[in-house]
């Protein structure tokens, strides 16, 4: 009588850590089960997901395999009793896992991407996080409780227990930083074209109908937008950048009989430009009064022209027969001097369309920033149109796929097919490059590039990629050119003028350049 007394508790006690730790493995197989299964059914969207991260984007390939399976692994061995001791184990390490990538990302990732999916998408992030914190003391109560039912020696099990569950969760903590610490490096200097979209990084303030589709980009000054307008080209708009102080303006040029083919209007600073490559002159004036003042003759003749400061303008011109581009710099005061630089573009086979690109400056670095159309290269160049250094875009196309045919006795060259543009349209802000994209990245979902234009966005002088958005189309219209000031984006969209704020995320990376 006194033995059955004596040990009832003990085997009421056995018994309940028995059945505790038999409802958690229930929790975690159901949990693993639902998890599993909604990645599989929906296995493109996961992939998507996997991608965006900002710790797994390089190893997405692999690791949407390896989730589920790990998931469906853990489940089936807390369903057998003789293994459930090493499912309880495993599902602590998946826990602290999921546990550790939430915190990272929370803390130390460069963005916070969009949220799981399944039941889980109701969360945030934070919430998630406390979530996987329940799960993880969950799985190391039943562990604690399942591992000590095979011990005879009470002691002993406790100490081995904690070990256990100790080295489990310090490994699994350690590998996804590892992953963390590779990734970023991965990502941003050797990008396996895996674009990342943190969210919300513009947000879309207001729009204004320009009621012609003529206008293009001329600069900013004095937080002010200005635009050209190709058919009307001696007519200026300036807007304040919520698009509500507009201005309309008329240059006053007294000059006749110019053969211009297509004039020009660039704003910098105090000043501006009216230029046409095809005639060997830039004319000068002030944008207090937008009067023509001033006569810059002597330049050769030039197909694109781009302000740097208030004394030195970017040029590319066509080098004579040989048919390649030649980037060079205007340097005006008491006198013009014009310098190029035969070697900053290489002669391609393709001839002058294997250099073509879009030419832009850096006032505050005073650089010039070249961006080939074709291929994903860029340049920069100081003010003296000396190589400062090169860079790629985060596709893979390496070379022009262009076919060219010679026509006139090899005197004149023409595309003999439709080209693959890689890089559209760009510009640049201080250190930062945005480049609009035409070559879709790994994960990325067909129906996005329909709906809108994607913007890559790059720290040129480190030759580092930050991160890539999207602009939707505004009236079924995509991006036809746009502007980029240290605070907003200014989009034209058919005749739809846009202007988008930078949120914090993109402002951290402008402000960092010391614009």
């Amino acid at each position: 009588m006194n033995y059955k007394v004596k040990n009832y508790p003990m085997q009421l006690n056995v018994r309940h850590k028995k059945r505790i730790s038999e409802v958690i493995s229930l929790i975690f197989i159901l949990l693993f089960v639902y998890a599993a299964v909604s990645k599989l059914l929906d296995f493109e969207n996961f992939q998507a997901q996997l991608g965006q991260s900002p710790i797994l984007s390089p190893f997405a390939g692999w690791i949407v395999w390896l989730i589920p399976v790990l998931e469906v692994a853990a489940s089936i061995l807390l369903f057998l009793p003789k293994y459930r001791t090493l499912g309880l184990i495993s599902a602590l390490s998946l826990m602290v896992m999921f546990s550790v990538y939430i915190f990272i990302i929370l803390h130390f990732g460069s963005f916070v991407p969009c949220s799981c999916g399944g039941i889980l998408e109701k969360m945030n992030w934070r919430q998630h996080f406390i979530f996987n914190l329940f799960f993880v003391l969950l799985a190391a109560a039943a562990f604690a409780m399942n591992y000590s039912l095979g011990s005879s020696n009470r002691k002993k099990s406790k100490s081995k227990t904690f070990f256990i569950a100790a080295a489990a969760t310090a490994l699994s903590s350690i590998a996804v930083i590892v992953l963390f610490t590779y990734s970023e490096n991965e990502m941003q200097y050797e990008n396996p074209f895996i674009r990342r979209y943190p969210k919300h990084p513009v947000s879309l303030e207001k729009s204004l109908d320009l009621v012609y589709n003529s206008f293009y980009f001329a600069g900013y000054t004095n937080n002010r937008i200005y635009l050209g307008n190709y058919t009307n080209p001696l007519h200026i708009i300036s807007l304040d950048t919520i698009l509500e102080d507009r201005r309309d303006e008329k240059i006053k040029f007294s000059r006749r009989n110019i053969p211009f083919r297509m004039i020009r209007i660039m704003v910098q600073g105090s000043d501006f430009y009216l230029a046409d490559g095809s005639v060997p002159c830039i004319f000068k004036g002030k944008v207090s009064d937008w009067q023509i003042r001033d006569e810059l003759e002597g330049i050769r003749k030039f197909n694109l022209a781009v302000p740097i400061t208030e004394n030195l303008i970017a040029v590319r011109s066509t080098r004579g027969s040989e048919a390649y581009h030649i980037l060079g710099v205007v340097r005006f005061g008491d006198s013009i001097r014009t310098v190029y630089n035969r070697e900053l573009l290489k002669k391609q086979p393709d001839g002058i369309f294997g250099t073509d690109g879009i030419l832009m400056g850096s006032e505050k670095n005073k650089q010039i920033v070249y961006l080939h159309y074709y291929k994903n290269q860029f340049l920069t160049a100081d003010k003296n149109a000396e190589k400062i250094g090169e860079g790629k875009t985060i596709d893979t196309i390496t070379k022009a796929q262009i076919k060219v045919a010679h026509l006139k006795g090899g005197r004149e060259q023409k595309m003999s097919s439709t080209p693959l543009v890689v890089n559209d349209l760009a510009a640049v802000c201080g250190d930062v490059l945005f480049v609009k994209s035409k070559i879709q990245g790994r994960f990325e979902k067909k129906k996005l590039w329909q709906q809108a234009s994607i913007i890559d966005v790059y720290n040129y002088r480190k030759n580092k990629y930050i991160m890539s958005f999207a602009i939707y189309e505004i009236g079924n219209e995509k991006l036809d050119s746009f502007y980029v000031t240290p605070h907003h984006l200014f989009a034209i969209q058919g005749t739809q003028l846009t202007v988008y704020k930078f949120d914090e995320i993109l402002l951290k990376e402008i402000n960092s350049s010391d614009i």
